[in-house]
């Protein structure tokens, strides 16, 4: 498949009608010509379906589908193979991103062909105390990995940006993992691609609570994650799969696709708990941090 767009924003959602809202408030005024927005719908069945559709026949996003799909990791490996762009940057309804920040590393990547992904720091706070904002690196691990004191080590996709071509031999997620972003770090890195590191912030993880209902998978969690230690010679830190479960779990990562799912749309913040009015806040303070700091990328070619 030829490349149309140097950048595609892939998003793969189900019954998030709120969150998305917000998510398109923010990416959509600010596309780039370069640039297309590719949704995968799980069947929604409040109002999120009628709303994308919305878009995609008003031109505001370039693909979409709307079907059931067997998991998330399904969802969002359907999402990478519709994109029609060099680089790809995953978007999850409920974060934060900013946007500047993943241009920067999109450029950096299309500068440096042979970089197949590029991640970052990341920020994260709670839904109910979003001015809390934490700082999270994985820098000290990365180090570790690049100067080969380790196989391979673990981070969230969240501040991710994949190269298209690299998919041929990264691949895409395991659809057989529940923290299926755990063992993607552990893979990639574990091959040896070629990861850049930018010590700038491009996405914020905001979680809400309300929504656990995964805990149930918490047995099926640690057994994976045995799996995956074993595998990838992980030799565990701070980043173990019962701290990303746990982590992950609170974000909600996995509710969207659960029989029990609470209606995201029926739910309503009060006073300081708006939703709007918190994402715009957390959206302003990513941008502000980004602005009024410089950042630089790291690089360092693994040999096989």
């Amino acid at each position: 498949m030829p490349f149309c767009y140097n950048l595609s924003f892939v998003i793969s959602t189900r019954n998030r009608l709120p969150f998305l809202k917000v998510l398109f408030e923010h990416l959509l005024p600010h596309l780039q010509d370069d640039e297309e927005v590719v949704v995968v719908d799980g069947n929604s069945t409040d109002g999120s379906k009628e709303y994308l559709q919305e878009l995609y026949h008003t031109k505001k996003i370039h693909q979409l589908i709307s079907e059931p799909d067997k998991n998330q990791a399904h969802g969002w490996n359907k999402a990478f193979l519709m994109a029609k762009g060099i680089i790809i940057k995953k978007l999850i309804d409920d974060d934060v991103f900013c946007y500047d920040a993943i241009r920067k590393c999109k450029q950096y990547m299309l500068q440096n062909p042979s970089v197949d992904v590029v991640i970052s720091n990341d920020l994260s706070c709670l839904l109910h105390d979003y001015k809390n904002i934490q700082k999270q690196t994985r820098f000290p691990q990365f180090e570790k990995w690049r100067k080969g004191l380790v196989p391979s080590f673990t981070f969230g996709d969240v501040h991710m940006l994949i190269r298209r071509e690299a998919f041929a031999y990264i691949g895409l997620y395991n659809t057989s993992y529940v923290m299926m972003d755990w063992e993607y770090s552990l893979r990639i890195s574990y091959l040896k691609a070629n990861i850049a590191y930018y010590t700038g912030y491009n996405a914020l993880s905001v979680a809400h609570p309300q929504t656990v209902s995964a805990l149930k998978n918490n047995s099926i969690v640690e057994e994976q994650g045995k799996r995956a230690l074993y595998f990838y010679e992980y030799s565990g830190d701070t980043a173990d799969i019962n701290y990303w479960s746990k982590f992950k779990i609170l974000i909600g990562k996995t509710i969207g696709y659960s029989k029990n799912q609470t209606n995201l749309a029926s739910e309503k913040e009060s006073g300081d708990n708006d939703v709007t009015l918190i994402y715009n806040y957390l959206y302003q303070h990513i941008s502000e941090l980004n602005n009024s700091n410089e950042f630089v990328f790291y690089q360092y070619l693994l040999q096989n």
